[in-house]
């Protein structure tokens, strides 16, 4: 029996827009650590690269078991033709996830001796099979095989339908694995008068591409619509589905016309421990900030210009990497017109009972997921201002903890249990004064 692969996937119509950037906002600080989606299981990541109603869509395999039962199904707004579907680079998937991933940075407090102000902290503001029943042909189900070819490791089928029960027995006839009642999912698709692109692994070429793991799928179309089929991808769900959503376009950010577009908590001081474990922290603080907002918002990790970063998780994608990820309107390999938005959604049926609809903004306002380190001081300090920072860290340290507790919901006492009090070497100020005066020092 195969199983169905629904992956959520989005069929965009983008407003044309133009503005001037801001000059951008300077973080700084050193990275050291990321949130990319290898923290969360099964996480389906999209790439759309879009200008106009021209749109080249990438979905990532994330199937996990015998490639001769993957399955994938797609709602797509027209019908393709062979020389619109490709296969794509796993790699370019990996490289936009980490460069856009949220981010771990550190900080290291100066001698407060010889203290000068600092312009690197700026504020930004399993269902059952059904019973075996005789066949029934696809006319008389309503289903047309439109067209079928090979692309690479895969065959390719595209469908339409005309009526959603139909359709359900027509993919539980070829062994796609779908719960009853999947018609009710089917039907808005139907309506609105969607193709179904569905792909199965060709084994043979499989075993002779040397591959490990399967490779992303990419289509090229045109198309007004500017939406994202959720709701399909909710067929086999038993749980919360995360999505990771990497929008390219050459004119400004993209957010949600139909549910709420937040920006992930950012910019905050976190204890010195948190290095060690921040995956930890950043699963407890998204699964906070989700609940917070009632499960009903899409939340923004980053956005920014294509042609830098910083700090950088990773180095920005060159114009022939930007080209695999399906970037067509580079100029002159340019890739400062590229503008990147990754949206993360957590959803569920109940929850996000409609499907994605996008628009892109005007807006040019660069922003990360960033949390910081802040390492105290621990040279020796021989200045009246010794006592002052000591007091001012203490503060310092019970504000993160107070931060964190509050971003993951963690037991402050425990927190405040692994914080560990430096011990300052606060010396009197004339330590090395005779030193000093004699030019020893």
């Amino acid at each position: 029996m195969k199983i169905l692969r629904v992956l959520s996937t989005c069929l965009l119509a983008m407003l044309l827009i133009f503005s001037i950037a801001p000059p951008a906002w300077a973080f700084c600080g050193f990275y050291v650590a990321k949130a990319d989606a290898s923290l969360y299981n099964q996480a389906s990541q999209v790439i759309i690269a879009r200008d106009g109603n021209r749109t080249v869509l990438t979905m990532a395999n994330d199937y996990q078991g015998e490639v001769k039962d993957f399955a994938l199904v797609v709602p797509v707004p027209v019908l393709l033709k062979e020389d619109q579907v490709r296969v794509g680079n796993p790699n370019i998937i990996a490289r936009l996830d980490a460069f856009s991933a949220p981010r771990l940075v550190e900080y290291f407090d100066e001698n407060p001796c010889y203290f000068r102000s600092r312009r690197e902290e700026i504020e930004l503001p399993s269902q059952a099979p059904s019973a075996a029943r005789s066949p029934q042909s696809n006319e008389s189900l309503g289903v047309t095989v439109e067209s079928r070819f090979n692309v690479g490791e895969y065959d390719i089928l595209l469908l339409s339908a005309t009526e959603s029960d139909g359709l359900e027995t027509w993919l539980q006839q070829n062994n796609y694995q779908i719960p009853p009642g999947a018609s009710q999912l089917l039907q808005p698709y139907i309506r609105q008068q969607m193709k179904f692109f569905l792909a199965k692994v060709n084994l043979e070429e499989y075993e002779d591409s040397g591959f490990q793991s399967l490779r992303p799928l990419m289509i090229a179309y045109e198309s007004p619509r500017f939406m994202l089929p959720i709701r399909l991808g909710m067929i086999n769900a038993q749980s919360e589905q995360d999505l990771i959503v990497y929008l390219l376009s050459p004119k400004g950010q993209i957010e949600l016309t139909n549910y709420r577009t937040v920006r992930v908590p950012s910019n905050v001081e976190l204890p010195e421990f948190v290095q060690k474990k921040f995956s930890q922290f950043y699963q407890a603080m998204f699964q906070t900030a989700y609940e917070r907002e009632q499960k009903k918002v899409a939340f923004l990790e980053y956005a920014w210009n294509m042609g830098w970063c910083d700090p950088c998780a990773s180095q920005p994608l060159n114009p022939e990497e930007l080209k695999q990820a399906g970037v067509f309107w580079l100029n002159s390999n340019n890739a400062n017109n590229v503008f990147i938005t990754r949206l993360h959604v957590r959803y569920t049926r109940k929850q996000f009972p409609e499907d994605l609809r996008f628009q892109e903004t005007s807006n040019h306002e660069s922003f990360q997921g960033r949390y910081i380190i802040r390492h105290p001081y621990l040279g020796e300090i021989n200045c009246n201002l010794g006592s002052d920072y000591q007091n001012n860290l203490k503060q310092r340290l019970e504000k993160e903890a107070q931060t964190l507790a509050k971003l993951t919901r963690w037991d402050i006492e425990e927190i405040r249990s692994k914080i560990e009090q430096p011990d300052l070497q606060i010396q009197p100020w004339w330590h090395n004064l005779w030193n000093w005066l004699s030019g020893s020092y």
